[in-house]
């Protein structure tokens, strides 16, 4: 049975694979050695798999490198079988030689000896980085992505946090009114107005920043800045706080939290109709249950309720990770919705008085 060498078994194909072609580097030889330290090279399959992995960008060079490594491991038994032939003693062969002066030498000639051995390769200067080349475009299949939810499902989804009071200016034609007012008094004298009808909605945004929220930074300012200035909303009557994992004591009126507020000051301005939707994952992207943050977000929560009934909470978590996290313990207290379409429009329905 032959022996298996892995580092010669690496240097051989590395060469090989250069000659025929492939954009391998100095860097390229050292990952594979690497690995090879690393345990990734037990028997020629698994390094043949590893080097696949390394050093093959496309199907193509895949292919080509099962060729190359077939015929590297064909060659490598062949001249591990061969045995070498048992050299004669110097005194056998002095006598040989003497017997048989005349006997023509069946030896190759040096010049033949030359050209049948032909010379390892040797490792020249190579360069530290493959040049790049543009990989084969074999798989035409979408990349997927989590996006819990686009911009504009947020514009249409903030449409419906309306609370309308006609308290505007009297500029409205009221069609009804004129002709009712017509027939009245048998005759057409002038048009009836009625005052302009106001969206006197009051959304109070409590956004949770850094730590486990830091990859969903994009969809909270998306959320933030689609209530302010894409929503039937008036800009001040949108209300926008920080807090970093519970909204204790204190919350932030900037979203890098270097402008404390106190949230009895900010509770202050609430009223019974008064919208309130906190966005955080509630320790679910981590998969804590932490009794300190239950606590103290339960608190929390009591607290706003003393102001308004109107709450809901948003979590950017798919909902199957908020078992054994804190978030399956908020969830019973409060309506939690998953950060998704459907779950924006619900947590809309519950802040604007019109539970599911």
């Amino acid at each position: 049975m032959s022996a298996f060498e892995p580092q010669d078994s690496v240097t051989r194909a590395f060469l090989r694979l250069r000659q025929k072609g492939f954009k391998l580097g100095v860097g390229e030889l050292l990952a594979a050695r690497q690995a090879v330290v690393g345990g990734f090279a037990e028997t020629p399959e698994v390094l043949a798999e590893t080097l696949k992995i390394l050093w093959c960008h496309s199907r193509s060079e895949q292919s080509q490198f099962d060729h190359i490594w077939k015929s590297l491991r064909v060659s490598s038994t062949s001249k591990q079988t061969e045995k070498p032939s048992s050299a004669k003693p110097k005194s056998e062969t002095r006598q040989e030689r003497v017997e048989e002066p005349d006997k023509p030498s069946l030896s190759p000639r040096p010049q033949e000896v030359a050209a049948e051995i032909k010379p390892e390769p040797e490792l020249a200067s190579l360069p530290v980085r493959a040049p790049f080349t543009p990989v084969e475009n074999e798989d035409t299949s979408a990349l997927q992505a989590y996006y819990p939810i686009s911009r504009r499902s947020m514009v249409y989804s903030w449409r419906y946090l309306r609370r309308p009071i006609a308290d505007g200016v009297v500029d409205v034609l009221d069609e009804d009114a004129t002709v009712e007012q017509a027939t009245r008094q048998g005759f057409y004298l002038a048009p009836v107005y009625r005052r302009r009808e106001r969206n006197h909605a009051h959304l109070l945004l409590l956004v949770d920043q850094n730590g486990s929220m830091t990859l969903f930074h994009r969809f909270s300012r998306d959320l933030v800045e689609t209530a302010r200035y894409e929503s039937a909303m008036q800009p001040e009557k949108v209300n926008v706080f920080y807090f970093h994992n519970v909204p204790a004591t204190t919350v932030y009126e900037d979203l890098y939290l270097t402008e404390p507020i106190t949230l009895q000051t900010v509770l202050a301005s609430c009223d019974r109709e008064t919208s309130i939707l906190i966005v955080s994952d509630a320790g679910a992207a981590r998969g804590y249950r932490k009794l300190e943050r239950i606590r103290a977000t339960t608190s929390f929560l009591f607290k706003l309720k003393r102001y308004t009934t109107l709450i809901a909470w948003l979590n950017p978590m798919p909902e199957e990770r908020w078992i054994g996290s804190s978030a399956e313990i908020i969830a019973n207290l409060i309506p939690m919705y998953e950060m998704d379409n459907d779950g924006l429009s619900n947590a809309i329905d519950i802040v604007r008085g019109q539970p599911i």
